[in-house]
């Protein structure tokens, strides 16, 4: 399912316009992506978390050349299904 066929399936299941779905849907995409971006966590119960983790500075190696590459600490996005969600998928 891409962005469009979720706008719609929202669309269909709030009766909302697809404009409507539209903004809906890239709400709560920017809330998400905004309150990961501060370092926050998002709970929604029985669907999952949305979490932010560090990643420490590392050393690498070019698979190529052989060489050793430095890569640097950052943040990454994880996400961990709900009880909810594993039990639907696992219908």
């Amino acid at each position: 399912m891409n962005k469009n066929e979720l706008v719609s399936a929202v669309a269909e299941k709030a009766d909302l316009s697809k404009q409507q779905a539209t903004q809906a849907v890239d709400a709560v995409f920017d809330a998400i992506s905004g309150a990961m971006a501060k370092g926050d966590d998002i709970r929604l119960v029985g669907f999952g978390t949305f979490s932010v983790s560090h990643r420490a500075a590392s050393k690498g190696r070019n698979p190529s050349t052989g060489a050793e590459v430095d890569i640097p600490a950052r943040n990454v996005p994880k996400f961990a299904p709900g009880k909810s969600l594993k039990d639907a998928v696992n219908k």
